[in-house]
């Protein structure tokens, strides 16, 4: 918002609207701006470190008690901001909010949610986060509407309605027998876990938990154990998910879309305005992700998602390419040729918010073993914000520089990382969270790190009868 800029980001105004800048590559490029973005994603990494013991010693309801106010506060200050360096402080909250959230949500629903609708129940973490996306978008489009340019308030401001959402909310959740066991509350654990199944019959289930409770009990520096062989897998995936996910290029489109439809050449309420279509492409797309996860499986979703982005960015760079060159001016720009390139932009959004979104997040929650569960989700959320940060403060440089040859650049990426999957990441459908290993042990490449001694004796998978799935025998 053109107010915004004018209080807070004066150099970045008067490159964009003073000097009438034709390169328009170039006419955002702000460390101290991109500061004020990222700085979020390196508060969130600090506090995911932390946020693992609290999540393990305390339970996930106190994690996201603490996330919901440090989120409350940075929205707080954010809202009367005076100066830029409220806004970094409001910043760096709003990052320590998140860094505890996205280290006990995910966990959270993995460990509540029945394993033959754990795909479908998880990915409601981040169809959350795709909502939020499209209402902000929406709210945007309006508040830069308001007479006085104070809009801008109502912006940041209104991030404390989500905080007291999660606040509120895990005053009332009850916390997960896995925690509730982890921390010897063993009979209130099998009350609530018979509860939350609506059975009497919680017995297996129960003894799985409590053996998986046991185990993990014996290890004691799970952040050092995670460095152990058998764990080899696990951290690899804990690693190079969350960085392929922030390298598939969906930051670019979704932190800045106003920014970039404006350089494409839209005017600033057409550049917000497209940043709400793909914000509603985010949320039906992450809809058909619920729908399919369990049904057509992880590997599928991913190299689906994979194949889409990679061919729309390929497109996007020819168009911007063939219109913007090196130099950023692209004249006069037709509005059908506008239009090709936001269509390619939202068909790229649906592929990653089918796939890497939200499996981004669900596919480490519930491969680890509960004894390094903590800290590898800690793992997990540190690269994954570490690399948000890191690409949300390059990208306008990036851009400035790289021109249209940055989407080839995020193109490049997924290429890799959809490899990865085919070769390396075993199908995690229907698996009951406990016996998630025996997926290790089979799989042709990780089976070589796993040891006999970490399973049953002559223990196989097989599906029980009832298809109520896989169960060691």
């Amino acid at each position: 918002m053109t107010p915004f800029l004018q209080k807070f980001f004066r150099e970045v105004w008067e490159k964009k609207e003073a000097n009438k800048s034709t390169n328009q590559y170039c006419q955002y490029d702000s460390q101290t701006l991109t500061m004020f973005t990222s700085s979020l994603y390196l508060a969130a990494l600090l506090a995911s470190l932390v946020a693992s013991t609290v999540t393990r010693k305390l339970g996930r309801r106190l994690s996201m008690l603490f996330g919901g106010l440090l989120f409350f506060a940075g929205a707080l200050i954010n809202g009367f901001a005076k100066a830029v360096w409220m806004l970094i402080v409001g910043r760096l909250l709003l990052g320590f909010g998140i860094g505890f959230a996205n280290q006990s949500v995910p966990l959270y629903l993995s460990e509540m949610a029945p394993y033959k609708y754990r795909g479908a129940l998880n990915i409601g973490f981040q169809l959350s986060i795709t909502v939020g996306i499209l209402i902000a978008n929406v709210l945007n489009y309006f508040f830069a509407k308001i007479k006085g340019g104070w809009g801008w308030r109502l912006s940041l401001g209104g991030a404390m309605v989500p905080a007291l959402i999660i606040t509120v909310g895990s005053l009332v959740l009850p916390d997960t027998p896995n925690s509730m066991i982890e921390r010897g509350r063993t009979e209130e654990a099998r009350a609530k876990l018979k509860k939350i199944r609506a059975v009497d019959d919680v017995d297996e289930e129960f003894r799985d938990l409590v053996s998986a409770s046991d185990a993990s009990k014996l290890v004691e520096h799970p952040w050092r154990n995670l460095l152990q062989r058998k764990y080899r897998p696990h951290l690899t995936m804990a690693i190079l998910i969350p960085f392929f996910q922030q390298l598939t290029g969906i930051n670019v489109i979704m932190f800045y879309a106003p920014v970039l439809f404006n350089t494409i050449g839209f005017g600033d309420d057409a550049s917000l305005m497209s940043a709400v279509i793909t914000g509603v492409v985010n949320v039906a797309a992450t809809l058909v992700s619920i729908y399919g996860v369990d049904k057509w499986g992880r590997r599928f979703l991913f190299l689906e998602g994979g194949v889409q982005m990679l061919i729309c960015q390929a497109v996007v760079a020819a168009c911007i390419g063939a219109k913007f060159g090196t130099n950023g001016n692209p004249g006069d720009l037709p509005k059908w040729y506008a239009i090709v390139v936001v269509l390619f932009i939202c068909v790229y959004v649906a592929g990653f918010a089918w796939s890497w979104g939200p499996l981004g997040w669900l596919v480490p929650s519930e491969i680890f073993p509960l004894e390094i569960r903590s800290a590898a989700q800690s793992i997990n959320v540190s690269i994954n914000m570490m690399f948000t940060f890191l690409v949300a403060q390059v990208f306008l440089t990036m851009l400035c520089h790289l021109k249209f040859g940055l989407f080839m650049f995020f193109a490049f990426f997924v290429v890799i990382m959809s490899i990865f999957v085919y070769y390396f990441l075993p199908e995690t459908k229907g698996i009951p969270i406990e016996e998630m290993n025996q997926v290790w042990k089979s799989h042709w490449y990780w089976s070589r790190f796993m040891e006999d001694l970490d399973y049953p004796i002559n223990g196989n998978l097989e599906m029980s009868k009832g298809g109520q799935g896989p169960k060691l025998v």
